[in-house]
């Protein structure tokens, strides 16, 4: 199966910003570290509650549920009670946009 991609403007993100977005069932999070774009599952892999209600933190996204953290580069946990990664979607930057792979 093909990759599906999904596309934001770079405009509508501020450094230090998280926005989540849906494709289908699946609930994705970007965050804007520095001008650098990564998106992981808007879903902490500990209490299955959206991390967009968390607080970004340079890369470190920190859960508001349990206080989970997660690395949004690579999905690693940081801190626990999370003991899982979170899944990770590729980033590209395309003109004014940024696109994801899905």
């Amino acid at each position: 199966m093909a990759d599906e991609t999904l596309e934001v403007e770079i405009a509508e993100m501020l450094p230090g910003s998280m926005k989540a977005i849906r494709h289908g069932d699946l609930s994705i999070l970007i965050c804007n570290v520095d001008g650098d774009f990564y998106a992981v599952e808007n879903e902490c892999s500990h209490a299955a509650v959206p991390l967009d209600e968390g607080t970004l933190r340079g890369c470190e996204l920190e859960c508001d549920f349990h206080g989970a953290v997660f690395d949004v580069r690579n999905g690693e946990v940081i801190a626990m009670p999370a003991t899982r990664p979170l899944r990770v979607f590729p980033v590209e930057r395309v003109g004014a946009s940024i696109v994801l792979r899905i």
